[in-house]
């Protein structure tokens, strides 16, 4: 007993230290705080402005699991052209009733090949398309031959329609990361009406922001004002007097001095949803590494609500894996990889998942040789997350693309390339500012240029483990950095942590 009793004491007396060490390393942001409850407290800056809730993203806000649907459909594996097969039985089933869960049943095609000379496409609420593997032995779907198209596409129609009428927000200035603001009137609202947060381009925001003052080449343009309005989707939660609670968080100050915001209600006919893409491998036949006459995109989203892609892979595409299109919101990819595009390696090319939707969530996702493998487009509104995920022999950088995304978290990604949210200049035809809101959580990359811009908001790097660069243009307003190379960031995941603090389970 005494030996046992002294060797304890110095286990404890080695490992002490070590405990206290590791304890000590941990480190948290000074923007916000993880309470012992699990809630958040957000600290401001000057203005107001705090960290945005990321968490309402993703399917259902990630407040329901992808659901199991009933297999109701089976296709084979046929010589020659499957398209018209798989084409029919995605007719077939859109003529069936939708039933109670909100689907008209799954169809699934059994492992083999099926080549596909044109294009497959769903536009139909209920409808799953699901495969048995998304590897050459499960079932693989080869863009045949030659044409630049999306093998897959998934659309409703319509647009954004405003119904009643519109009000004036009444506060001087909605910080970013508010969920509640006044209006001139609230009698027309009530909790659960879908509005938009409406925000106008001004002339003087453009030419504060310094958009209208791009070193012009061949081809730039230079930002209108007519141009930058922005519409973002939100839900009411609640109305006291004048004051409108929403879902999702203000992720783009609300300025007067730059003609503040507005609200209405809209309706969004002819957007589909509940439509699921699982377990399938996406090929496209080319020419040779820098054709470009072949498939372009392997699953294509847009005017669609609630929706997923799970556990899909695409190689040899000439643009990516997964694009969604600014209809395309409240959609899950998970569990995907990108893998071999082919094509020239320059502008327009190479954008591994690609999000210009609102409110989706990227999650567990893979790629090798891309160029923008998780990117935004412009005037995407937020919020959006990109979160643990992974880039190898890429060409470009992630982050914002150009022309001011809003919003966006990208957390837990690994990356042998850069992250970069900057003042972009005259590449393109003006891309200038990249975004605003942009939160780059505890990321490993080779290099990160993270600059806030003039006005409007800024742009936070939090435990980026890789160089700091100066990026296109060095002389802008730098970022928030914070704990550059520090390991042991806590909460070692934002988006986790915010799920949490609204008692969501985190992601599988």
């Amino acid at each position: 007993m005494k030996i046992k009793s002294i060797f304890a004491l110095s286990i404890l007396l080695i490992c002490g230290p070590m405990l206290s060490f590791v304890k000590e390393k941990a480190w948290s942001s000074k923007f916000l705080q993880l309470n012992k409850d699990a809630s958040i407290t957000y600290f401001p800056d000057e203005k107001g402005n705090t960290i945005p809730d990321f968490s309402l993203v993703g399917y259902h806000h990630g407040e329901k699991d992808l659901p199991r649907v009933k297999i109701v459909k089976t296709v084979e594996p046929v010589k020659g052209d499957a398209g018209t097969a798989i084409q029919s039985a995605i007719n077939e089933v859109s003529a069936l009733p939708v039933g109670k869960d909100g689907f008209r049943g799954a169809i699934l095609l059994k492992k083999g090949d099926y080549s596909i000379a044109g294009a497959i496409n769903i536009h139909t609420d209920g409808i799953v398309l699901m495969g048995e593997g998304n590897t050459a032995q499960g079932t693989r779907l080869i863009a045949a031959g030659k044409g630049s198209r999306s093998l897959l596409k998934v659309s409703g129609k319509g647009r954004i329609t405003e119904s009643g009428n519109r009000v004036k927000i009444t506060d001087a200035y909605v910080p970013a990361g508010a969920k509640s603001f006044q209006v001139s009137s609230a009698k027309q609202f009530k909790a659960g009406d879908r509005i938009i947060v409406y925000r106008p381009g001004t002339d003087n925001w453009i030419h504060d922001l310094k958009m209208d003052q791009i070193v012009e080449r061949d081809g730039t343009r230079q930002w209108k004002a007519n141009e930058y309005n922005l519409s973002y989707e939100r839900e009411i939660t609640a109305v006291n007097g004048n004051k409108i609670s929403i879902d999702n968080p203000i992720v783009m100050a609300l300025d007067q001095q730059y003609g503040g915001g507005e609200v209405f209600k809209y309706d969004y006919n002819g957007r589909i949803k509940e439509v699921g893409i699982e377990n399938i491998l996406f090929e496209s036949e080319y020419a040779g590494d820098t054709d470009e006459d072949h498939g372009w995109v392997a699953v294509d989203f847009d005017h669609i609500e609630n929706g997923w892609i799970s556990n899909v892979t695409s190689r040899f595409f000439g643009f990516g894996c997964v694009s969604l299109n600014s209809g395309a919101k409240n959609i899950t990819v998970k569990k995907s990889r990108c893998f071999d595009a082919k094509s020239i390696i320059t502008g327009s090319r190479r954008y591994s998942f690609n999000n210009n939707g609102q409110q989706n969530l990227f999650i567990d996702l893979e790629t090798t040789e891309g160029r923008h493998d998780y990117v935004t487009g412009a005037k995407t509104c937020g919020p959006n997350v990109f979160y643990r995920s992974k880039s190898r022999n890429t060409h470009a950088d992630i982050g914002p693309h150009h022309r001011w995304s809003s919003g966006t978290l990208y957390d837990n990604i690994d990356t042998d390339g850069e992250i970069n949210v900057q003042d972009r200049g005259n590449w393109g035809s003006g891309h200038g500012w990249a975004g605003v809101t942009q939160v780059i959580w505890n990321c490993k990359v080779k290099a990160a240029a993270i600059q806030s811009p003039w006005v409007s908001g800024k742009n936070y790097a939090i435990g980026v483990q890789g160089l700091k660069v100066k990026g296109r243009l060095g002389d802008k307003p730098d970022g928030e950095w914070e704990g550059q190379y520090k390991t042991d960031l806590q909460p070692a995941s934002l988006y986790e942590a915010q799920l949490k603090a609204r008692g969501v389970k985190a992601p599988i």
